[in-house]
């Protein structure tokens, strides 16, 4: 259990956040030292699900293009690309209309230089550039999108009762186990924990004070070049007072701080307090849907109809088994959510309605 050491940064005590953060992304962490995607891995998202996925946000980004009135300059950035698969389906798709392609500059936005490694040896493209901030970007439009982005960064935990807010922080014991114990809070985060209506009646907070400071850098660039912001992710759209941390090794749970820099560690997502942070910030938001919504507006289930024809018995199986994961209620269908948020005098754009 002496490994634990490796996360506290020379601390006796850390919030959970920070904590979380050195878990995920220093130099002994999951995403710095592991290849967490696929079957091999130790979960698979929605790219890697069906190409079918990555199709339909390809269209979906070419329809908004030409919501924006086809400009001949047009910045696409994903947050977080994982493996690479959803841009490697992007540009077979974009491909495919030329006005749009020659208009269309792809960007990815990744911390991790194993994974910057793994999507570059899977995209293969210099159509695409790799990029760790957005200062480089001054004409717009700009769409970012992000799948699977905003569950990873770490949050922080409070308890709110009679008025009194206590932060959740980690310390190594003697026999170098993690313990939870909770203090007050900063004043300052419980002036920020204050703002949000969608707080206010909850025991048990979880708050993404990161997420959230990474959203205001996208957020800036929107307000000054036009366009939006697509998120999907897993989560819920009323505040829950309860603890959503989870922990994921080889595609079954695990306790949440064992085979710690080898798990991985996410939380659901508050949808409700992100649509009320980006209403703040000055954006509009569409009707927060669900995937299978979102997915089946875009015509998913037409596409497959199309490409099964052409198929064996044995491989329309296999795109009709992973098109129910996709948009089945049981599965991910209800689970995952999509938002998008934007800077832009018209409404018409598709997936929402």
């Amino acid at each position: 259990m002496r490994s634990n050491q490796n996360f506290f940064s020379n601390s006796k005590e850390l919030p959970i956040d920070k904590f979380l953060e050195n878990v995920l992304y220093n130099k002994k962490g999951y995403y710095s030292s592991n290849l967490p995607f696929g079957a091999k891995g130790d979960f698979i998202t929605s790219p890697g699900i069906s190409d079918l996925f990555s199709e339909m946000i390809g269209v979906w980004i070419i329809s908004t293009w030409q919501s924006l009135g086809e400009p001949k300059n047009f910045n696409i950035i994903e947050l977080g690309p994982g493996d690479g698969s959803l841009t490697k389906i992007l540009l077979r798709t974009f491909r495919k209309f030329s006005t749009f392609n020659k208009s269309a500059n792809i960007f990815l936005y990744e911390k991790s230089n194993k994974l910057k490694n793994l999507q570059k040896k899977n995209i293969n493209s210099s159509k695409v550039k790799w990029i760790k901030d957005f200062n480089n970007l001054k004409k717009g439009p700009v769409i970012f999108f992000g799948n699977e982005f905003f569950d990873a960064i770490p949050i922080k935990q409070f308890l709110h009762k009679d008025g009194v807010f206590l932060e959740k922080y980690l310390f190594l014991n003697k026999k170098y186990k993690i313990e939870e114990f909770f203090k007050k809070a900063s004043a300052k985060d419980i002036l920020e924990l204050k703002k949000y209506k969608s707080l206010e009646d909850i025991k048990f907070i979880e708050f993404p004070k990161k997420g959230l400071q990474e959203l205001n850098k996208i957020v800036n660039k929107i307000l000054k070049l036009r366009g939006g912001l697509l998120l999907i992710d897993y989560g819920y759209l009323i505040s829950k007072n309860k603890n959503t941390l989870q922990s994921v090794l080889k595609h079954k749970k695990n306790k949440l701080f064992d085979n710690l820099g080898k798990a991985d560690i996410t939380s659901l997502v508050n949808f409700d307090l992100l649509r009320e942070h980006l209403i703040k910030k000055k954006l509009k938001v569409k009707n927060i849907v669900s995937q299978k919504f979102f997915l089946e507006r875009m015509g998913i289930i037409k596409r497959a109809n199309i490409l099964s024809k052409k198929m064996s018995f044995k491989e329309q199986t296999n795109l009709y088994l992973r098109l129910k994961r996709l948009l089945d209620k049981r599965l991910m269908g209800k689970l995952f959510k999509v938002i998008f948020a934007y800077k832009f005098h018209k409404d018409n754009f598709i997936g929402f309605k």
